[in-house]
């Protein structure tokens, strides 16, 4: 079941939907501080959980954190843009996603 109304209003309370939900994925180097102040001020509220990561075939862990951040009417593209930028600022060879539960792989060519 979807649900249409993004503000619902009563006498004794308000509910908000927020349709969209984008989870960064960001490595904990130099930097990646800067980028989460960014998103907060940007976006408001937003979630911040931390995990040990193995990619790139690597057997030593990397910290990451994966930013939650829900939101109305986000423009995919922008968002993919925006996630390019923190993939430079990071110097990172790629970069993950997740837009509305669909993973996305940014990387260089």
């Amino acid at each position: 079941m979807e649900l249409y109304i993004d503000t619902i209003l009563s006498r004794d309370f308000k509910v908000k939907v927020l349709f969209d939900s984008i989870k960064f994925y960001l490595p904990r180097v130099e930097g990646y501080l800067e980028v989460v102040r960014d998103m907060a001020s940007k976006y408001g509220g937003m979630s911040l959980i931390e995990f040990d990561g193995y990619f790139e075939g690597k057997f030593e862990p990397v910290k990451y954190i994966r930013a939650e951040i829900h939101t109305s009417n986000i423009d995919e593209h922008n968002m993919i843009s925006f996630a390019n930028k923190v993939r430079l600022k990071l110097k990172e060879k790629s970069l993950a996603i997740e837009f509305n539960n669909r993973l996305i792989l940014i990387s260089e060519n």
